[in-house]
């Protein structure tokens, strides 16, 4: 299975783009670029975002595992984490762990995830935003979700939906790991 590195170089590559103007155009550091596709790091869901609307492909591209376009059924066990991250890709502590719930669809407009939100010291991850909409469905615990000049606060059984074009972060609250049933749509 190739690394989301090794997927945002090739398409880079194909694009014809160089790692400079890349990082001009995702407004993200050069040097942080390029250890994501060295593997050194593991790039953010905002960040993935950003590569996505500069490649002019699908979120799911950097996360695909295969090409199935009839259903795809993903069973308990099977989905471990795709990649740890933090909110804003910024920082080395890794504060979210991603879990693709369909990298075999192709051609998918959503991308679902289970999100392990940890608790534990506070990080200035910064907050995301991108163009699309997101959907959290609280499954475990609770947290905070920042959006915009607001905060919410979600316990199990609590959902949010919003426009991801707005700032927004999610943290766990109350020391305790919260999981989170996350849908992201991104216009391509």
């Amino acid at each position: 299975m190739m690394k989301p590195g090794e997927k945002i170089r090739l398409q880079r590559e194909d694009k014809k783009l160089d790692l400079k103007e890349t990082a001009q155009r995702t407004q993200l550091d050069e040097k942080q670029l390029a250890r994501i596709e060295a593997g050194e790091v593991s790039p953010s869901l905002g960040t993935l975002i950003k590569l996505a609307r500069v490649f002019g492909v699908r979120l799911g591209t950097f996360l695909d595992d295969q090409q199935e376009t009839g259903a795809v059924v993903t069973r308990k066990g099977e989905n471990g984490p795709t990649d740890n991250m933090n909110a804003a890709g910024s920082q080395p502590r890794e504060n979210l762990a991603f879990s693709s719930l369909a990298r075999q669809k192709s051609d998918r407009h959503m991308d679902p995830f289970l999100v392990e939100v940890e608790p534990g010291v506070e990080y200035d991850t910064g907050s995301s935003s991108h163009e699309g909409e997101e959907f959290m469905y609280v499954l475990q615990g609770s947290v905070e979700v920042t959006y915009g000049k607001e905060k919410y606060e979600l316990k199990a059984g609590d959902t949010i939906y919003y426009d991801s074009i707005v700032d927004h972060k999610v943290k766990a609250i109350n020391n305790e790991k919260a999981l989170l049933l996350a849908v992201v749509y991104l216009p391509v």
